[in-house]
């Protein structure tokens, strides 16, 4: 079977397109990583669905590590961060766990190969403990946000004083990744838009009534 090659030429691109080669290179990284996993991706992989050469590719990142941490921190940025910045200025519990979910999700119906890619980014910091890193961990820092809000709520008397926070904050966190994981590989935009709707019927006890 032949070889497929970038059609593009080798060499640095101009000076005014460095930024968007670069993000064209970590699109396509996240993109690849997310259908192959860290292990089975490779340089000349993304460069073909980046549409440059390998030498390209290798200009910018000087390895598949320093390229698999950049795509890490630019995604937990977008989702994870922003969701958690828009979060933190609402009050009350429900509010900010539907803000902090409504803003990830959306960011990632928008774009599935970022929510694939924090899914794929959990598995392969199993995998692989060398590639996780405290600053840009989108699993640690969503833990730590579920935590702090759950732990204000009791605070304010809005929960239990005898809440049994880690239980507590777990199930979000597993909610959260469970919805990480259907954007991703799953639902499509309308369908991610509904199941969001029905998470915050149900957190404010409106989705059912049961009977005993």
């Amino acid at each position: 079977m032949p070889q497929h090659t970038a059609s593009r030429g080798p060499g640095r691109p101009p000076a005014a397109k460095a930024a968007e080669t670069r993000e064209r290179i970590i699109q396509a990284a996240r993109e690849v990583f997310s259908e192959l996993g860290y292990d089975a991706a490779t340089f000349q992989a993304i460069a073909i669905r980046a549409d440059l050469t390998r030498p390209a590719i290798n200009h910018y990142f000087a390895s598949k590590h320093v390229l698999w941490r950049e795509v890490v921190e630019q995604t937990n940025a977008s989702i994870v961060s922003g969701g958690m910045a828009r979060a933190q200025s609402e009050t009350g519990l429900l509010r900010r766990l539907s803000t902090f979910f409504t803003t990830a999700m959306q960011a990632e119906s928008e774009d599935r190969s970022a929510a694939a890619f924090l899914v794929t980014s959990v598995l392969e910091s199993q995998r692989h403990p060398e590639l996780s890193g405290d600053d840009h961990d989108s699993l640690k820092n969503s833990r730590e946000f579920v935590a702090w809000a759950v732990n204000d709520a009791i605070k304010r008397g809005e929960l239990t004083t005898d809440t049994d926070v880690n239980s507590l904050v777990e199930m979000l966190v597993a909610v959260m990744w469970g919805m990480g994981f259907y954007a991703g590989f799953v639902g499509d935009h309308d369908e991610l838009t509904a199941v969001v709707h029905k998470f915050e019927l149900l957190m404010a006890n409106k989705l059912w009534s049961l009977q005993e």
